[in-house]
């Protein structure tokens, strides 16, 4: 694995950000230097070392925790709110952090309270960042699993190559599913990645969500204790705890966050550059009274801006009910049920398909209201937010999600108790 960045050293204790004014301060600042040249380094494509470095000098990977004694961690609501301010200034580095914060769940999904204690008191400690996929291979695969574990030693063996859509170089810590080649029975582990036998290739000229750290990690022979299995999942849906089934709805909604972030990121962007160069009328009409002394005094682009903030207005209250109902179930822990479960992942389906097209559209016109489609480089980078949001909208098939929720509403079908996002 290459060397990481050690241009930043993380200063703040664990618990620094324990105060709610103080991690409201944190995240705001944070947003802020990241949107100052959010730009210039979209444009340079390199792997995020700085942008980790600049996460883990704020406290963050800390913070964007699970919640537990004296202060660690933070809530599912709280960490949300989080992820969607980052990613309204650095889409990618909202979906690094995303990613991060559902991953590190994973030890409560799959293993024992101890064992999920003793993995998050170390990673708070070095502020680690999460990577990797709970994604469960499928148990009939065409070309065989992507991982496997071999039993040696009273461990296991690694073997196989996985492709990542964030922290392949700058991941403390990947989270995998693979299958034991012996039993076939599926397994999560925790695999640390500057292990020997542990090789990442960077994914280069992405179309967009380019500082994600995505690309593909492969596993050669690489020895791993028994105790870095998080958990065993069995191969029957019908025996998988509703609670670990959670994880992948986790992700999806961390994702749907950032996308909304990411369009409430680019109407703000346009909203300054009209106010500061407002667009005028070609010619006085009906519609030209009232707004003389606006900043925008076109009458269209008005609509436009009303339109646009009414939808991400509309998403983002599809979002809070989806994000609701996801803490209540998280907070439920294995008393979870198969019926609240459904109900959560109908919500999630909701909050993504809804947000997916309102980020298309708000991105889109955005380019248009900034006149940023003149021109294939768009010299004020509005066509970063249209890219950033093509890409996590193409990660999840809206067609999937609205027949989930119309097959639920009309027949009362429940959600597949699925681990794959």
């Amino acid at each position: 694995m290459p060397k990481k960045s050690a241009a930043r050293t993380a200063r703040p204790e664990p618990n620094h950000l324990a105060d709610e004014g103080i991690r409201h301060r944190v995240t705001r600042e944070v947003a802020e230097d990241l949107a100052a040249d959010a730009l210039s380094r979209d444009r340079a494509g390199k792997p995020p070392f700085d942008e980790v470095a600049r996460l883990r000098e704020a406290g963050l990977p800390a913070l964007l925790a699970p919640p537990g004694p004296a202060g660690r961690g933070t809530d599912w609501r709280t960490a949300c709110a989080v992820l969607r301010e980052i990613a309204a200034a650095d889409s990618s580095v909202g979906e690094l952090l995303g990613r991060h914060y559902a991953l590190s769940w994973s030890a409560r999904f799959f293993g024992t309270p101890e064992r999920a204690e003793a993995l998050e008191l170390r990673a708070a400690a070095g502020q680690w960042i999460w990577g990797g996929s709970t994604d469960i291979p499928d148990p009939e695969p065409t070309a065989g699993p992507d991982l496997t574990l071999t039993p040696a030693g009273g461990g296991y063996v690694l073997h196989g190559c996985k492709t990542l859509a964030a922290g392949v170089q700058v991941a403390d810590r990947l989270v995998l599913g693979a299958v034991c080649a012996d039993s076939g029975e599926p397994m999560v582990v925790c695999v640390d990645p500057s292990l020997p036998g542990v090789a990442a290739d960077a994914e280069h000229d992405r179309l967009g969500q380019r500082l994600t750290g995505a690309g593909s990690v492969s596993f050669d022979g690489v020895a791993l204790p028994a105790d870095q299995v998080l958990g065993t999942v069995p191969q029957d849906e019908h025996a998988v705890s509703p609670f670990a089934t959670l994880a992948p709805l986790a992700l999806r909604l961390a994702l749907v966050h950032v996308g909304l972030g990411t369009a409430e990121g680019a109407l703000a962007e346009a909203r300054d550059l009209n106010r500061a160069a407002p667009r005028g009328r070609a010619a006085a009409g009906r519609d030209d009274g009232g707004y003389p002394d606006g900043p925008g005094t076109d009458p269209y682009l008005l609509l436009a801006y009303g339109e646009l903030v009414t939808a991400a207005h509309t998403a983002a209250a599809v979002v809070e009910s989806a994000t609701e109902a996801l803490a209540r179930g998280l907070l439920a822990g294995q008393a979870l049920g198969v019926d609240e479960r459904a109900d959560i992942a109908v919500l999630v389906a909701a909050a993504e398909a809804v947000t997916g097209r309102t980020a298309m559209d708000v991105t889109t016109r955005v380019l248009e209201l900034t006149q940023g489609t003149d021109s294939p480089a768009d010299a004020l980078g509005f066509d970063r937010f249209w890219r950033n949001a093509r890409v996590l909208t193409a990660q999840v098939s809206p067609t999937h999600s609205l027949r989930d929720i119309g097959d639920h509403y009309l027949n009362g079908t429940h959600p597949a108790l699925t681990l794959r996002a």
